[in-house]
């Protein structure tokens, strides 16, 4: 008689395909949550806000070293 297991419950090795598979989706999830909050970001213009602030920032920090 051949024993029926689930596919999860065999203790043999993933084959190579399905090890990256879930590295595959990750990656397509991560990249598109990234893809949302660039168009999220690039729609309400709040880019030019985030390089004033920033070049604040690197004016502050330019400003106390020459001190």
């Amino acid at each position: 008689m051949k024993c029926l297991c689930s596919p999860m419950t065999s203790s043999k090795p993933l084959p190579a395909e399905e090890e990256g598979q879930g590295l595959v989706e990750y990656t397509l999830i991560v990249v598109l949550v990234a893809l949302v909050f660039w168009v999220a970001i690039k729609s309400i213009n709040i880019g030019s806000g985030l390089a004033a602030g920033w070049s604040k920032v690197t004016d502050c920090v330019t400003d106390s070293v020459k001190l």
